[in-house]
This record gives C-alpha cells, structure tokens and sequence, in this order.
C-alpha cells in the first residue's frame, strides 16, 4: 500500500468524468487500499479516484464508526429523499468548508472490491459523503453545488 498525492483544486483531472472499471483485478484492489491509506493519512471521510489522478469510477468512504470501510465501484445514486443543509470539506480543497444542500437519504448500488453488486441505504453523513464522491466521478467539486457566500478557509490548526 502507498500514500498517493491528491490532486487540488486547479488540476483538470477534477473536472474529467471517471470511466466505468470493465475488469476488478489485483490492479485494482491495491488502488482501493491506496486509497483508503491516502484518505486516512488526510484524516478524510470519502475520497474518489479522480482526486489520486485516476479516471476510473471507485470511491471510498470510511465513517470512522467502527464500520468496515465502503469500497465501492462503479457507483450510482438509485434514488434520493428529503434535504439536508450540511457544512462541507474536500480533501482536494485543504482547509475549505461551504454549506450545502445535500439529500437526507440515498440509495445507491455499486459493485464491491470482488466484484459483487450490493446495495447500501445511507442517511445523514454517509448520504453525504455518497453524494460528494460520486460528484467526483463527474467532474463535479463541492464549490459546484456551495450555497453563496458560504465557503470560507479555515486555519490549520498546529499539531
């Protein structure tokens, strides 16, 4: 496993859209694990291909909630409900937030890291952090979709 860079805000790769991932191999599993080290390194709660340079539709996503981390590939958003105005960070925008109206509830498909379909129903932070990845594979940032007025920077705070 390796820590990979992140891609900032600036780099064109943010903006491509990520294309379906035909063959899960061992190619593939190893970037899941990159990932996953990159965005716990980062202390991130999501992180998508796209923002490690790689156009390749997967994303992960770890709650820290004692919960196996969600390796998903290949995702889509099945259907969505209710609203939720939520404050907003990207890993690929260092020390910025914006508030966002994101849906309450989703329901979404993806294929897991053995290539088996599952399904997940998420509420709150994880219907959050789905519908911000898979932005990502779109081309879409969270400066996008920010309420006006809203973003602002945040100092680091000294460890």
């Amino acid at each position: 496993m390796a820590v990979r860079q992140i891609r900032e805000y600036g780099d064109e790769i943010l903006r491509k859209k990520a294309r379906e991932v035909e063959v899960i191999d061992d190619k593939i599993r190893e970037l899941i694990e990159d990932m996953l080290e990159t965005m716990h390194k980062y202390n991130g709660v999501g992180l998508a291909a796209p923002q490690v340079g790689i156009l390749k539709r997967i994303v992960v996503i770890d709650l820290y909630d004692g919960n196996e981390p969600l390796r998903l590939i290949n995702p889509k958003i099945l259907k969505t409900k209710g609203t939720q105005e939520v404050e907003e960070g990207c890993l690929s925008f260092p020390n910025q937030y914006a508030k966002m109206i994101r849906p309450e509830e989703v329901t979404a498909e993806a294929l897991n890291e053995k290539g088996e379909k599952i399904k997940i129903k998420a509420k709150g932070l994880l219907a959050q952090a789905i519908s911000h990845e898979l932005d990502h594979l779109d081309g879409i940032l969270f400066i996008d979709n920010m309420l006006p007025g809203t973003l602002e920077y945040v100092e680091p705070k000294e460890n």
